[in-house]
């Protein structure tokens, strides 16, 4: 399970790059100084510089936000179909019932 990383620490490291971009010959190179400077992977740096270029719709695919709601729509999802086989196994049992 990947583990939770401080979302100031991604704002900030984002903030870095597109502030200091200029000075480097590449944004691969911005990315690695930022990385380094902040104690975490080049990758990381990467994704999350890419994932908030989606959020500011200047890249495409999915948001932030969007994904936030997929996955709470698919847990909710998963919920009620539990629920609904609770109450289809239940109706089962009571019509079984001998009065």
């Amino acid at each position: 399970m990947p583990k939770k990383i401080d979302p100031q620490l991604r704002a900030r490291c984002v903030r870095l790059v597109r502030e200091h971009q200029q000075e480097y010959p590449t944004l691969t190179a911005a990315v690695t100084a930022v990385a380094r400077q902040e104690g975490v992977s080049r990758e990381s740096v990467r994704r999350w510089l890419a994932q908030a270029d989606v959020d500011d719709g200047t890249r495409p695919g999915v948001t932030s936000g969007e994904s936030a709601e997929v996955k709470r729509l698919k847990t909710e999802n998963k919920r009620l179909r539990e629920d609904n086989e609770i109450l289809r196994r239940a109706s089962i049992f009571f019509a079984s019932v001998p009065d």
